[in-house]
């Protein structure tokens, strides 16, 4: 088991402590994480992302995608009439899961499909205005080299 001690980090850095927060998490949790059902996250444009779960053996209706709490949440349960089969060999699972993303700041959920057994996650991240990088023009801080001169005839 590996420890590292992430104090430095603290002391250096403003504002990043959710960064050293996930890393904490990350490195505490030495238990296995859950490899159904599979999954890919891939970067399909500049600000926009697609998760790809392969959910062979469930319809639409028996999945569920919710946002909460900046986290992703993905989770299916077959309905019941599945009890009634009898398999000779059952090689699709179709047991319920959960599967949990974390969403960074200003990520959203644009929309979900499900088709070929695949459900396809749409993710955006829309930064508003006020955080997007701004040019701040600096001023002279010295008096302007024409001045204007009163006269006092009066």
């Amino acid at each position: 088991m590996r420890n590292f001690d992430l104090a430095p980090l603290y002391r250096a850095t403003v504002g990043f402590d959710q960064i050293a927060d996930l890393m904490d998490r990350v490195l505490a949790n030495d238990a296995p994480q859950p490899t159904y059902p599979p999954y890919n996250i891939e970067k399909t444009a500049n600000d926009a992302y697609r998760i790809s779960i392969a959910v062979a053996g469930f319809a639409a209706e028996d999945l569920s995608v919710e946002v909460k709490e900046k986290a992703l949440v993905v989770s299916a349960r077959k309905a019941e009439d599945e009890a009634q089969r009898t398999y000779l060999h059952r090689g699709i699972a179709t047991r319920a899961f959960e599967r949990r993303f974390h969403l960074a700041d200003h990520v959203r959920v644009t929309g979900a499909t499900h088709a070929d057994g695949m459900l396809h996650i749409d993710l955006k991240r829309e930064i508003p205005e006020a955080l997007k990088p701004r040019r701040i023009e600096i001023a002279s801080a010295h008096p302007s080299a024409e001045v204007i001169e009163g006269r006092a005839d009066a």
